[in-house]
């Protein structure tokens, strides 16, 4: 693991502030070549996590869910700094039969990759196989209140 990237942990994320802090964080960090797989239930924070890496990564906006649309690419405002791919994967889970990784296959994000940082919505599984180095980000809410927390771990081979 890249001894610069933020070390596995957890955090509770009070505010949706706090959640795009996060992210900026991850995406001051993240290289071309990295995957970003988020987890969580609807309405965890995973696209405002997205939008922090946004931040951190300095593409360009705005990052909305890419739900409708599969994948969004996010153009690097800096010459050699890479790319944003950001992904959602969620109304592909609801064709049961569907191959699921022949269809995120099929948006040809490999290629991306070089250039690239792919963030995933609802990869878990799934998104990893594109890239040896990822972040697996589980985002839960509490039934309480509004407050979120956060869950991370590298996976570098």
């Amino acid at each position: 693991m890249d001894s610069t990237k933020v070390q596995d942990g957890t955090r509770e994320l009070a505010t949706v502030e706090d959640t795009i802090a996060l992210g900026e964080q991850f995406g001051r960090q993240l290289r071309a070549g990295d995957v970003v797989v988020l987890s969580g239930p609807l309405g965890a924070g995973k696209t405002a996590l997205t939008k922090g890496i946004a931040l951190g990564m300095n593409v360009e906006g705005p990052v909305t869910s890419p739900t409708f649309v599969l994948a969004r690419v996010h153009r690097a405002r800096r010459p050699g700094t890479p790319e944003l791919v950001h992904v959602d994967i969620y109304r592909l889970l609801e064709h049961t039969g569907a191959d699921l990784l022949a269809e995120l296959d099929s948006l040809d994000l490999d290629a991306d990759l070089e250039d690239a940082v792919v963030v995933v919505e609802w990869g878990e599984g799934l998104a990893e196989r594109l890239s040896e180095n990822h972040l697996d980000v589980r985002l839960e809410r509490s039934a309480e209140n509004d407050v979120r927390t956060a869950t991370w771990r590298w996976n570098c081979r």
